[in-house]
């Protein structure tokens, strides 16, 4: 395919297994894999090569470079066919990888790294770039499993397209099937007007289920035909959002979501599900947002 997969890499256990999915991906895509670490002593005006007392190899400088070359052998290692390149960027890891998605097909990171403050689930910069960068990101959380669906969480609205697009892609590269996922309650389901004006707006028996259903068929209208090889089952279940897919994902490859879904508040870039399951899921987690490049995808409110 000729694309590009890129890793961020920080020395962290978590970021070793981000390698190993990264080289795995590159692998289904026919893709180069670019090892990525952002050096941002660099920027910090100190001493970054060995001290005098010290050892010739020590220094912060070496220290990167060993990083670097430990998630190489390791992406080596899980996947020998695989162009794999590296690179050393000063700055901070937000910037240097927000820059790094622009030329990428996926960018894969661990959930955890070097810093941030212990009992935090997801760090900083993972969040960040699930919402601010230019390709979908997927976040390694759990070790992922050989077996099970590409689960995608659906909501019904344009934006979340691109989500199920990048499911039934996903499936399609991994040799998997695809679980459609719709939860809704009575708060979210849209309120079609009475065919009398004197009545009040209400659901009558069974129709918010039935609704519900036709929705998530037409989120899926397609997909079928373009991908044929991929088995398709889709589930409409009344409840919420975040504790569904969290329960599904634990028996799925990887989940993926929108960045943004029909509901919440305009202008946030990384909705109240996304940020969820980065947090929870019992699996990989790829937050997909529109178009590609800038827009919003999701399922998520």
């Amino acid at each position: 395919m000729g694309g590009l997969v890129v890793v961020g890499v920080d020395g962290s256990a978590s970021a070793l297994a981000a390698v190993e999915e990264a080289a795995r991906e590159a692998r289904w895509r026919r893709a180069a894999l670019r090892v990525v670490h952002a050096f941002i002593w660099a920027r910090m005006k100190v001493s970054l090569g060995p001290p005098s007392y010290g050892p010739p190899e020590g220094g912060l400088r070496n220290m990167a470079d060993r990083l670097v070359a430990e998630a190489v052998e390791r992406a080596t290692a899980t996947a020998p066919e695989v162009e794999v390149g590296s690179v050393v960027v000063p700055g901070e890891p937000l910037t240097v990888l927000e820059t790094e998605s622009q030329g990428a097909e996926l960018v894969v990171v661990g959930s955890r790294g070097t810093g941030g403050f212990v009992g935090l689930l997801v760090g900083s910069t993972t969040v960040h770039l699930a919402a601010h960068g230019r390709c979908p990101v997927l976040v390694v959380r759990e070790a992922p499993r050989a077996d099970g669906p590409v689960l995608v969480g659906v909501d019904g609205s344009p934006a979340s397209e691109a989500a199920v697009d990048f499911a039934f892609a996903e499936a399609a590269l991994r040799g998997a099937g695809v679980l459609a996922l719709h939860a809704w309650t009575s708060w979210n389901a849209p309120l079609p007007p009475p065919q009398d004006p004197s009545m009040p707006y209400a659901h009558p028996p069974g129709a918010a289920a039935e609704a519900e259903e036709r929705l998530l068929a037409a989120a899926l209208a397609g997909r079928r035909e373009t991908y044929p090889g991929v088995p398709v089952e889709h589930r409409a279940v009344r409840g919420d959002t975040r504790q569904a897919l969290i329960e599904a994902s634990g028996s799925a490859r990887i989940l993926v979501v929108g960045a943004r879904g029909r509901g919440g508040f305009k202008g946030l870039l990384l909705g109240s599900v996304s940020q969820a399951m980065l947090h929870h899921a019992h699996c990989p987690v790829a937050v997909v947002r529109g178009g590609g490049t800038g827009g919003t995808a999701g399922t998520d409110t």
